[in-house]
């Protein structure tokens, strides 16, 4: 037998439908106008009224921003450690957070206890930064992973996902003579999939849109992150911005491609899309590892 929706129901969907895709549009146009004025003549774009798509198509940003040395090293430099970051990271938590599910762990409360601490309360940034100083860190490409090794609040989110898996697996593989770590990495790793993807996405983004520890712990060239040089460029091209009205009409007069305010945009788009494009792939397991993380029965 059919379910027919009443008129009622028809209507609330409609409504639901045209109120998701005005959240999309507010949501999505902001980031859509930056890469339109990104790509559009610089001269042109002080005209204004540019919505929709660029009138006068040009990479003139793109090519001045990509013509910087350091922008290729800065990228290298930022991708490796992204990618070697998190993976060490998720490791590291998962390890952290399957041990301190087990509520039997002699000392449970005060180990707990301990990285619950760390959450709220810190030493500051000079004690951090003589820690740093004495480990031998400054200056080294492992300045960007030991640091952070450990996120409290993902650890949290993982501990609580293991906590809901069925105590009946790790008995029957005990049984059959399993250990601690034969269980870890064979029984509980592949059931937390969902809840690692989730943990893998924040920090992926977290390196990958760290400056300030490049800024202040690291003071040779080829071991700047991408974001560190951006905000270089940034700087750079808002200073070369402050000048008076009769640059500004020969600059306009010169018909330069790019801008002040096109580099920004072009900056903009630079930094957010590589970590855009990795979240289609984990999207899948987000939100049930997020909500499997955060819910405790």
């Amino acid at each position: 037998m059919k379910n027919h929706k009443t008129i009622t129901e028809h209507l609330f969907d409609t409504a639901l439908y045209l109120f998701l895709t005005g959240i999309f549009l507010v949501t999505f146009y902001p980031f859509w106008n930056i890469l339109i004025i990104s790509l559009n003549d610089a001269t042109d774009s002080l005209r204004g009224n540019l919505y929709f798509w660029p009138r006068e198509f040009t990479f003139a940003s793109y090519v001045t921003i990509f013509r910087n040395p350091e922008i290729w090293s800065a990228l290298q430099v930022t991708a490796l450690r992204t990618v070697i970051g998190t993976a060490v990271s998720i490791i590291c938590i998962s390890m952290l957070a399957y041990t301190l599910s087990k509520r039997y762990l002699l000392g449970w409360k005060y180990f707990s206890f301990f990285f619950v601490f760390t959450m709220y309360f810190g030493g500051g940034l000079i004690p951090t930064y003589m820690v740093i100083k004495a480990l031998g860190l400054i200056d080294s490409f492992w300045v960007f992973i030991f640091p952070g090794l450990i996120g409290v609040f993902l650890m949290i989110l993982v501990r609580t996902f293991i906590e809901q898996l069925p105590g009946e697996i790790e008995e029957s593989a005990k049984i059959d003579g399993a250990n601690d770590l034969q269980i870890f990495v064979r029984i509980v790793l592949p059931l937390c999939v969902p809840v690692l993807a989730t943990i893998g996405l924040f920090l992926a983004i977290g390196h990958w849109n760290s400056w300030y520890d490049s800024y202040i712990y690291t003071y040779k060239p080829e071991l700047k992150t991408l974001q560190a040089v951006l905000v270089k460029i940034l700087n750079q091209f808002q200073t070369g911005a402050m000048m008076t009205d009769a640059q500004q009409m020969a600059q306009n007069a010169k018909r330069i491609p790019v801008s002040s305010e096109s580099i920004r945009m072009a900056v903009t788009m630079v930094a957010t899309l590589p970590i855009i494009m990795v979240y289609p792939f984990v999207q899948k397991y987000f939100v049930k590892g997020i909500m499997m993380g955060a819910i405790k029965s």
